[in-house]
This record gives structure tokens, sequence and C-alpha cells, in this order.
């Protein structure tokens, strides 16, 4: 009798603790919690300004490495996850891997100078394996390419960490998909309209290199400045004169920058 009520209870006790695993099978959508942890590093250490402390950072280096680690158990499935799930997902693994990159070289005044050994000899920050996502190795590069043709949204460029400081300022937090879209216009809003890496007047405008290093996604010409109306608080001319501004590689740590460095003036 003993041994039956013990077998009963630990029969009932392994039900309830496969359950939500078999419901997680069936569902297949993305655990509400998945991008917390990283959520959390975000919170704690973008600066007002939109950089990295990156000092502060590596006190939590194992938090960024365990939050990696858990996207190899994970991957978005199209047939459950919503396309913002699936984008939001795919920018929080970028910028994760590239902050757990550059944490690993730090200090380091560029994420240009790091190299990745591996087996096939040193790659690029680019171009090296540096994410597992449901088991399958990317390169930031391959990433940042799914981006674009799965979801052909130039804004993403807004929301990648390219760990530069003239990339746009970082969000003090991970992406959401079920708001993902108020996230990345505020993103475009906050980028296009900061005058530390864009100027706006009527009749003439200085961009970032940004936009002409992805000019293909952005357009060029009245069909750039039309993209840009949709967020500037300067209207600007259809005909207005554009002029595009070097890109700072320097790293976007906490130190604060010069206006004429975040420009990329030199």
């Amino acid at each position: 009798m003993h041994f039956l009520l013990r077998f009963s209870f630990l029969s009932g006790f392994l039900l309830l603790w496969c359950l939500p695993t078999a419901l997680r099978a069936a569902d297949d959508s993305p655990a509400p919690q998945l991008h917390e942890p990283w959520h959390q590093v975000l919170v704690r250490h973008v600066t007002p300004d939109g950089r990295l402390d990156y000092s502060g950072m590596r006190k939590e280096v194992d938090r960024v490495r365990s939050y990696l680690h858990s996207l190899r158990q994970v991957k978005p499935n199209p047939k459950t996850w919503t396309p913002d799930q699936s984008k939001a997902f795919w920018i929080n693994a970028y910028n994760a891997a590239a902050t757990y990159l550059v944490l690993q070289h730090y200090p380091v005044t560029s994420i240009n100078d790091i190299r990745v050994k591996g087996a096939g000899g040193s790659k690029s920050p680019w171009e090296a394996p540096v994410l597992n996502v449901g088991g399958q190795a990317y390169s930031l590069n391959q990433v940042e390419v799914l981006l674009r043709n799965q979801f052909h949204d130039p804004r993403v460029h807004f929301a990648l960490m390219y760990a530069a400081v003239s990339c746009p300022p970082l969000l003090a937090g991970a992406y959401d998909g079920a708001h993902l879209n108020e996230q990345l216009d505020e993103q475009a809003r906050r980028f296009i309209n900061d005058p530390a890496y864009n100027e706006l007047q009527p009749n003439q405008v200085r961009l970032s290199g940004l936009f002409e290093a992805y000019a293909t996604e952005f357009g060029s010409g009245a069909y750039l400045l039309d993209f840009l109306n949709r967020y500037a608080r300067t209207p600007v001319l259809p005909t207005a004169r554009i002029e595009y501004l070097s890109f700072s590689w320097a790293l976007n740590d906490r130190t604060s920058l010069s206006r004429s460095q975040a420009l990329g003036q030199h």
C-alpha cells in the first residue's frame, strides 16, 4: 500500500511536470519570457544617449552567454509565430551576438578590429559563425541578410547593433513582437531627428552613411526623402539636396562623443 501510494504520487508528479513541455511542443509558439534576460541586461547597461556600457556589462557576460545559449533550443516557426515575433527574435539574437563578441575582446577600439579564430582560420566579426539558433550556426551577415530578405523592412537598420558610434542609438530593452512596429517607428524617429546623426533642412539634408550603404532598401532621391518625411519633425522638400556623411566605426562605448565624431566628420 505504501509503495502504491508512493507510485501514484510519483506518477502524478511526472505527469504534471511533463504536461507543460508537451503543450509547448504542440503549440511551438515563442515563450513570453524568452528575451527577458537580454532585456534586463540592456535596461541596466544602455546609456541615455543609446550607447553601451561595455565595462559594466562585462560583469554580466555570463547572463548574455546564457541567453545566447538558450536560443540554441529555439527556431522561429512561420506556422505558429507572427512575422513580428520572428523579426523581433532575429533582431534580439543579432544584437546579443554582436554585443557578446565585443565583450569577449573588450577593450577594443572597433568591432572591425576583432578576428574570430576557427577551424578554417580567422574571420571577420561579420563572417564568423557567432550565433547558434535551433542548432544551426549563423554569422552576423547571415542574420542581417535573413532579416532583409524575409521582412523587407528598412527600419531594422535602426534596431541592429552594429557596435559603432555612427549606428543608431540603441533601445534600452529587448524588441518585442507584440510592440515591434511601435518600437521600430520610435527608433526611426529618434535616429532621423537627432542632429548628432542627421541634419535636416527643408532644402538640404546631410544624412548618415547608413542611408547610403542600404540605398537599395531606403531608396534614393525623392523616394528617400519621402521615407524621411514619415518621421522627420522638419518637413523636407521633394527637391532637397542630399549629402551623405561618413560612417564612423569607433566602438559605441559609453564614453561621450562630440557631435562631429558621431557625424563621422574628421
